[in-house]
């Protein structure tokens, strides 16, 4: 029987493949990463098998992952979804597995923080939402979860955004509502 470890295991192929994937986005966009060399985020995703598999689901789900930064503090690099749009195999998902089970019918195979825990990122923060706007006009179509705030999930609502008129728009809705335009964007600190 395969371990759940095994199975977030990358085999030799799947490693360069994204590798080459994520180098090639890092080269075309330095835009999001000045000052950041490929060699040195490369070094540390090399010896982080668990992170790479993170990326290859980001990857595989259509999020477009690239690096948007470095924590001073602790030196980790920041990778965003940098897709156009919210990444299509993460879209039509309700908030969370409370909002989900709340549901009678038409229920959505999967909420976003479910989803994001497997994969092994976070959803993004309205801060980073914002920061990563900062970079391009990303959700001009669609809209995103956002880590939503304890007070406003008890509440029974969560937040989204999107990108319209020129600006970021931070919304509210029920955590049970989904919609086939609105998926998610995860963060990974490596």
């Amino acid at each position: 029987m395969m371990t759940l470890e095994a199975e977030k295991e990358l085999s030799p192929e799947q490693r360069e493949e994204l590798l080459t994937t994520l180098k090639g986005r890092f080269e075309q966009n330095r835009h999001r990463h000045q000052n950041i060399e490929w060699a040195a985020v490369q070094a540390k995703l090399v010896v982080n098998p668990e992170k790479l598999w993170s990326l290859y689901e980001m990857e595989r789900t259509g999020g477009e992952p690239d690096v948007v930064g470095q924590d001073a503090n602790t030196g980790e690099y920041l990778i965003y979804d940098c897709a156009a749009e919210s990444p299509k195999g993460r879209r039509s998902v309700c908030y969370d597995r409370e909002a989900l089970d709340s549901r009678k019918e038409h229920k959505p195979e999967n909420s976003a923080v479910e989803m994001a825990g497997a994969m092994g990122i976070d959803l993004l923060t309205e801060e980073q939402y914002r920061q990563l706007q900062t970079l391009g006009n990303f959700d001009t179509k669609t809209s995103s979860w956002l880590k939503t705030p304890a007070e406003i999930r008890k509440l029974g609502g969560a937040i989204f955004a999107d990108f319209r008129y020129g600006q970021v728009f931070v919304y509210h809705n029920g955590a049970s509502s989904y919609y086939a335009a609105r998926g998610f964007r995860g963060s990974l600190r490596v």
